[in-house]
């Protein structure tokens, strides 16, 4: 079985491996030149967009999941007017459809 990588896991692991490169490279260059000045901007900028990037994967895994999970019929959604929540019910245990 031979499954295609998703595009936003591509995105998703080529930023990953460039965060690894710069941290890696900046390393070395701190060991070389014995200066920490430019890791102060450096390294917060590349894990800033790491964070952006971790953030839209896991959204768009959720949103993924949701649909998944609606879709499989098992569990059905009911709505509590007394609490204002909603609860899933299991269909089997409950005698569902």
């Amino acid at each position: 079985m031979n499954k295609k990588m998703e595009f936003s896991k591509k995105i998703f692991f080529g930023i990953s491996l460039v965060v690894l490169l710069v941290v890696l490279f900046s390393l070395y260059m701190v060991w070389e030149t014995k200066d920490t000045y430019t890791l102060a901007y450096l390294i917060p900028a590349v894990f800033g967009v790491m964070s952006i990037a971790t953030g839209f994967y896991f959204n768009k895994a959720k949103a993924e999941n949701k649909i998944k999970i609606e879709n499989t019929g098992e569990r059905q959604q009911k709505y509590d007017e007394s609490t204002k929540f909603r609860t899933f019910v299991d269909n089997k245990t409950q005698g569902g459809k």
